[in-house]
This record gives structure tokens, C-alpha cells and sequence, in this order.
């Protein structure tokens, strides 16, 4: 197994060699088998351990018997208590579910702190296996039939390509001791109830069953591989980048599309929708109409969707003096003091400083919100405006105004306050400019 290891990372991952690496190393057989190939192939290593405090004392001496090995094969050892019970009751969530959490969380954690490049885990074919057994028995596309990935952004898993066996053989020949998980054992867990009940049936119909499902993955990695570069192509055609970094999609231009609610779940899946049914709905649906992920929201606007990511909105507003140079947040403005007015922009606003009493404020707009539009006689609803400018919900939220007092001095980077502008009268000119 050692020599298939040292092809399968110089052929796959040569930068596991020279980067900064952080071992996840429960103590268990398939992590401490990763840890002892790793030791002979990486130069930076760091051993990272999690005590989920689930099994009483053997937890402990799992902790321990981590720490030992660390200090026998002096490679530093960072390790954490987790009262993970207490996690999976305050989240509702399962204990599996919780103990992933606080794991990959914690790992993250490690990784900035110390300037780690990537994360390894000692998941195997096995492994892969079940997770695939256990999506295909909930209801799941392509992505969840894959399984687990052999790189995930910044972790790798680099014993994905090899069996329970192969890695239970390595041990034995080498004289190397690991712990055993007793709670593996038991099956209220699925993916123990998998491993010890399903599995081994699987493999009494097809003795090749893992085999099998290595070419099964292979093929479906393909197929993946074609329906990304078809996304591609169709994205560009469809979507359009705007503001702020908002995204514009189509909507005729999704609809002629052969299978239109299969071509926007793709586009989308990794913004977090994951509802094939509920993005078909939305095409179809009258203007106004959203759909929420965890990180975006997607609107229907007339003829097209927009999609922006979800941020807090400032509705308080943030308060700076006249004579402040720039101000970066919420929004990048500069502002000077200046002697002549230059060309008409919308991004650049020219107020006499006279009329300006005290402070500025950047905010959100609210309801009752009101200005007298440059050019006009009377006062106009902002929402009003809004609405006469087409502008859609998104939009709305992306505004700012740039106020004085109660009164509003400009819809930045669209429309200036008459009360605010110079004139003949002016004396001092205060330049403020929107920065991209």
C-alpha cells in the first residue's frame, strides 16, 4: 500500500509535500494509518485531534493515545474538548451532525491561526460508499450520488482511493496500534446500520461490489464533468453581472431552453438552492416573488431574476463630519473641498457647504422617506421615485442616501436634493464621489 500511496500523492497531490498540513487524527485505524503514511511522504505536519466527550473515560484515553503518538513521532499535537451533546440539543440537530460541525469549524480555526494550507482526513472507499448509500435512500441528484469528494476547497482526503482492507492489512504488517470506537458498533446510527447491515449484503450479491462502485463513481464524475462545462456555456449566454454584485438572469432566455428547471437548478445549486421544483415555480411566478437560500435571494423582476447575496441592511445609518476625507463603510466615498463644479456624473455629487448643518449620515431609506428632486419645484417620495425609475426590490435595498440632518441631500449615485445644489451664491463647494 505504501508505494500505490506515494504514486496516488505525487500523481494527484504534490503540494502535500512541501505545504504546511493539519492531520485530523481521531485515533481510530484509517486516521492513524493516514497519519504514519504521511509522516514518510509530508515535511510540515501537524496532528489535530477532538475530543467529543461522548464515550466518557475512552474518549480521554483516545485523546491521550493521540497526544502519545504526536510526541513518539514528534509532530505537534493541537487538540479540543467539545460538549457536544450540549451543541446538537441548542441547534437541534443530530449528534453526527454536531460533532461535523464543531470538527470542520474548529479545523478552519486551526488552519488560519497557524497558516495551514490544507486540512486532511482519513475517509476511504468504504466510506464514500456508504455516504453514497445513504443520499441514494434520502432522495438525491448527482452531486449527492458522488459522494464524498477527494478535495472539498481546502481539505483533502487522501485515502479516498483505498479500501477498509488495504488500510487494515498496512497496520497489521507495520505494528501499528490505533483505538476502537466501540459506538461504530452500534446501529441506531445510519451509517453504522449501512456499514453492518446493507454493505455486506451488497457485497455477498457482487463480491466486486467496491470495484463496482469505483467505476460507478468514475462514471458519474464524467457525467458531472459534462453538465459543467454545458453550464458554462448556458451561463453566459443567460446571466448577467450588475451592481453591487448583483446577478441578472433571464428569464425568456431560460424558458427556451429544453429543460429550463434542470438548466436553473445547475446555474444556482451553489448559491444554495436546492429546490428544483421551487426555482420552476419562480419562473413562472407573477414579479415580486423571492426565494431565500442561507446566503442569497433570488427575486422575480418582470422578465428576468435577480439574484444578490444576502447582508445586513444599515438602517440606523452611519454618521461622519463635513470634513472628512473618504469614509469606506457602509459604502467608499471621498469627499473635498473644491472652488468649481466639473462635468455632470451621477456619481459625483457638488453641494454647496453652507446649506450643510452638522454632520452627514449614509442610511437606507425608510417609508415617509422624501427629497426635492434637482430640477424640480416640489417634493417627491422616495418610493415614489423608486417606482417611477423601475427600480426593483433588490435595488431598492442597494441604495443609500447621504443625508443632513432629517433632510436628504442625495440618492447616491442617482439623484441630488435641489436645496443642496450650488448655485451663483456658492461660496464653498463640497465634492462628494462614489468610488467603485
Amino acid at each position: 500500500m505504501l508505494e500505490n500511496f506515494d504514486k496516488h500523492l505525487k500523481k494527484n497531490f504534490p503540494l502535500l509535500q512541501t505545504r504546511p498540513l493539519l492531520l485530523a487524527i481521531s485515533g481510530g485505524l484509517d486516521s492513524v494509518v493516514m497519519l504514519h503514511l504521511m509522516r514518510k511522504y509530508a515535511k510540515n505536519c501537524t496532528i489535530a485531534h477532538c475530543n467529543f466527550q461522548l464515550r466518557e473515560a475512552a474518549s480521554d484515553l483516545d485523546a491521550l493515545f493521540v497526544k502519545n503518538l504526536g510526541a513518539s513521532m514528534k509532530i505537534p499535537v493541537v487538540s479540543v474538548n467539545f460538549d457536544t451533546e450540549a451543541y446538537a440539543d441548542e441547534y437541534k440537530v443530530s449528534i453526527q451532525m454536531a460533532a461535523r460541525k464543531l470538527r470542520y469549524d474548529w479545523f478552519q480555526k486551526i488552519k488560519k491561526e497557524r497558516n495551514i494550507d490544507f486540512v486532511l482526513t482519513g475517509h476511504h472507499k468504504e466510506d464514500a460508499l456508504e455516504t453514497f448509500l445513504i443520499n441514494l435512500s434520502r432522495g438525491t441528484g448527482l452531486d449527492g450520488l458522488l459522494g464524498i469528494p477527494e478535495v472539498n476547497e481546502s481539505t483533502v482526503r487522501p485515502l479516498l482511493k483505498f479500501t477498509r482492507e488495504e488500510i487494515f492489512d498496512f497496520a497489521k504488517k507495520n505494528n501499528i496500534g490505533w483505538r476502537e470506537d466501540r459506538s461504530n458498533e452500534s446501529i441506531k446510527y445510519i451509517r453504522n446500520k449501512v456499514r453492518h447491515k446493507i454493505v455486506p449484503l451488497l457485497k455477498e450479491l457482487n463480491p466486486s461490489l467496491l470495484k463496482s462502485f469505483g467505476n460507478t463513481l468514475e462514471n458519474l464524475q464524467q457525467s458531472q464533468l459534462l453538465i459543467q462545462d454545458r453550464i458554462e456555456n448556458i451561463e453566459k449566454q443567460v446571466v448577467t453581472k450588475v451592481a453591487s454584485g448583483m446577478l441578472k438572469i433571464d428569464v425568456k432566455k431560460i424558458q427556451a431552453l429544453k429543460n429550463p428547471k434542470a438548466h436553473l437548478y445547475e446555474l444556482l445549486k451553489s448559491y444554495g438552492f436546492n429546490s428544483s421544483k421551487d426555482l420552476a415555480q419562480l419562473l413562472e411566478a407573477q414579479a415580486g416573488k423571492q426565494l431565500f437560500s442561507k446566503t442569497h435571494r433570488l427575486l422575480k423582476n418582470r422578465a428576468e431574476l435577480l439574484l444578490i447575496p444576502i447582508e445586513e441592511l444599515q438602517e440606523s445609518g452611519i454618521f461622519f463630519p463635513q470634513n472628512s476625507s473618504k469614509i469606506k463603510s457602509p459604502i467608499n466615498l471621498s469627499l473635498e473641498d473644491t472652488s468649481k463644479t466639473g462635468a455632470f456624473h451621477e456619481n459625483t455629487a457638488y453641494l454647496d457647504k453652507k446649506l450643510l448643518k452638522g454632520d452627514l449620515c449614509v442610511r437606507k431609506w425608510k417609508k415617509g422617506d422624501y427629497f426635492y428632486p434637482i430640477g424640480m419645484t416640489g417634493k417627491k417620495k422616495v418610493s415614489k421615485y423608486f417606482k417611477d425609475e423601475k427600480f426593483s426590490l433588490f435595488e431598492k435595498e442597494k441604495t443609500w442616501l447621504l443625508c443632513n440632518g432629517d433632510a436628504i441631500v442625495w440618492i447616491i449615485g442617482k439623484r441630488l436634493d435641489e436645496r443642496f445644489k450650488v448655485s451663483e451664491k456658492t461660496t464653498h463647494i463640497l465634492k462628494i464621489s462614489l468610488k467603485n
